[in-house]
């Protein structure tokens, strides 16, 4: 599909016969998705579907940078009970803690944090209490 059109030549009847030759020739036999209904047809329109699209096939997710930060704080405490050692509690914490200081001095734009710095005294004692347990 790489000729131009002639001079002319109507755009729709030179585009119709570009169309026609080429299903002749079978180069739209074996298309992926072929006979299956078109995904997402009755959902609403949405400007960035492709976006959406690209993200959910590739792995991806955004969070705004505060979100994105509760959920990391949230991670690392359940990583911090599930610790083998006392030292690598404190420094999951210490990691998480460092961040949540600096969001704290300069807060990321959208929601509200609504963090602060962990105990890590307490979560040390939950941790040994459970591991007494």
């Amino acid at each position: 599909m790489t000729e131009r059109k002639p001079p002319g030549v109507d755009f729709e009847t030179w585009a119709d016969r570009q169309i026609r030759e080429a299903a002749e020739r079978g180069e739209f036999d074996d298309l992926p998705g072929m006979g299956e209904p078109l995904p997402d047809l009755d959902k609403p329109y949405d400007d960035l579907w492709w976006v959406r699209r690209k993200m959910r096939r590739e792995g991806l997710s955004w969070l705004p940078p505060a979100l994105a930060l509760r959920k990391e704080a949230e991670d690392a405490l359940a990583a911090a009970r599930g610790a083998r050692s006392e030292p690598e509690v404190r420094r999951i914490l210490a990691e998480v803690d460092d961040r949540i200081r600096a969001a704290l001095r300069m807060p990321p734009p959208g929601p509200p944090l609504g963090l602060k710095p962990f105990d890590v005294e307490e979560v040390v004692r939950e941790w040994r209490r459970g591991r007494s347990a």
